[in-house]
């Protein structure tokens, strides 16, 4: 049971309320079953025993469906989510069930005792679970009333023919009526429900990719702006200084010259775009980081005041920190509410990031964005550790001492850092 607990701990939330949703639905047929069972036990313990052959019976019918339910209701709930199944040959025999239970149900308000019948009705309930749950769940919801309206009308026949009174028979319409719309709250709604949460979480990865798109996008205009204008003059003073060379002319040693420079200039304005694009402003990756997280769902907490008297390299390196921190709150987390607190303590700063959302199967093992942190931290004589709490929680903390130089930290670690979001970081 504790290995079922931490397994089902390891998925992500969205998988862990795919799981809830579908076991309570698979759950609630046996829980009429277990009612019902508990009251035909206490109607075979007294005097008046009438029918409890057929009580027996409808009771092995319940069970046989509601344990061939869950594969249907499975199939069903896969279908409405969009995946290829077949069920139909599953569905057929949950009716011819349900059939088979209606007409032991008659006989059972006809032959046994008025008690019993009383019981046994709520075990309809159950029964009609899981043949219903399904239908609602592959056809829409206009065709399975009329479906449903129908069947109510049919399922009256054996009641008809066991004798049962006209005002009855009219109350079991509107009860069967009363029953479809209730398996159409539990089923479809919950259906729709799950739905809706896949699409969330679809929504969430999407944006994570969109996030380096959109730098990758900026970088390459930037380099485009920069180098696209020198090289084309590069290109026309060489080609202008070629033919001046063949000429003779003394002026193409000037033409040269100039593309020298130009080509100087070029390679001077490339490492300050890298420079300033491996460069991170704290303040504005506090505001993004805030940005991204609400728009996520994520409910973000950010006290960063002692931020402004930091130098701008320790600013510069855990800024770095925070980027990496909210990528891997967006995609490896469940989180809920995420924490940034940036404070002084014994001469270093101190910035944490916590949030309630880890993936337990995804924290196991090292990735490259934490060791990529450790060695812009180690740069500037800075540590890195991370911890996990019993309750869920990711405790990330970078610690800086605030008199570093100005001049580290700037420079990333010899790795592919051209993207926002890294390739493969941890949760």
């Amino acid at each position: 049971m504790i290995s079922r607990v931490r397994k089902f701990r390891d998925h992500s939330k969205i998988q862990q309320i795919d799981m809830y949703m579908r076991g309570a639905l698979y759950a609630c047929p046996w829980l009429f079953i277990v009612i019902e069972g508990l009251a035909l036990l206490g109607l075979a313990a007294g005097p008046d025993r009438r029918g409890l052959g057929l009580g027996a019976a409808l009771l092995v019918v319940a069970i046989v469906q509601a344990t061939a339910g869950v594969g249907l209701l499975r199939r069903a709930l896969d279908r409405y989510l969009g995946r290829e199944t077949v069920l139909r040959a599953r569905l057929v025999l949950s009716f011819v069930l349900l059939a088979v239970a209606l007409c032991l149900l008659a006989l059972i308000a006809t032959r046994g005792s008025k008690e019993l019948a009383q019981s046994v009705s709520t075990m309809l309930m159950g029964l009609a679970m899981t043949p219903l749950g399904a239908l609602c769940l592959i056809v829409r919801k206009r065709v399975y009333w009329g479906l449903c309206a129908a069947g109510s009308l049919v399922a009256l026949v054996p009641f008809a023919v066991a004798g049962l009174p006209v005002p009855t028979l009219v109350g079991m319409v509107f009860g069967g009526l009363f029953l479809t719309g209730w398996v159409l709250l539990i089923a479809r709604v919950s259906g729709w429900m799950l739905s809706i949460m896949l699409e969330v979480d679809a929504a969430r990865e999407v944006q994570a990719r969109l996030a380096v798109a959109e730098e990758r996008l900026r970088f390459s205009r930037d380099m485009h702006d920069v180098l696209g204008r020198n090289l084309a003059a590069i290109a026309l003073k060489s080609e202008l200084a070629v033919q001046l060379a063949r000429r003779g002319s003394e002026a193409a040693v000037d033409q040269m010259a100039e593309a020298q420079r130009i080509a100087q200039e070029s390679q001077r304005e490339l490492r300050e775009v890298v420079r300033g694009y491996r460069e991170a402003d704290l303040h504005t990756e506090l505001a993004g980081a805030r940005g991204i997280l609400t728009a996520a769902g994520i409910e973000c907490r950010i006290d960063a005041r002692a931020a402004d008297d930091l130098s701008p390299a320790v600013q510069s390196t855990l800024a770095w920190v925070v980027r990496e921190a909210t990528t891997n709150v967006l995609r490896h987390s469940d989180a809920g509410r995420c924490a940034l607190r940036l404070r002084w303590a014994e001469g270093r700063a101190v910035l944490t990031v916590e949030n309630d959302g880890v993936r337990a199967a995804a924290t196991r093992g090292g990735g490259s964005g934490l060791a990529g942190l450790r060695e812009r931290l180690a740069v500037l004589g800075g540590t890195l550790a991370y911890e996990h709490g019993g309750n869920g929680t990711f405790l990330l903390t970078a610690r800086v001492p605030v008199d570093s130089g100005t001049g580290a930290g700037s420079a990333p670690p010899d790795h592919d850092a051209v993207a926002l979001v890294p390739e493969r970081t941890d949760a």
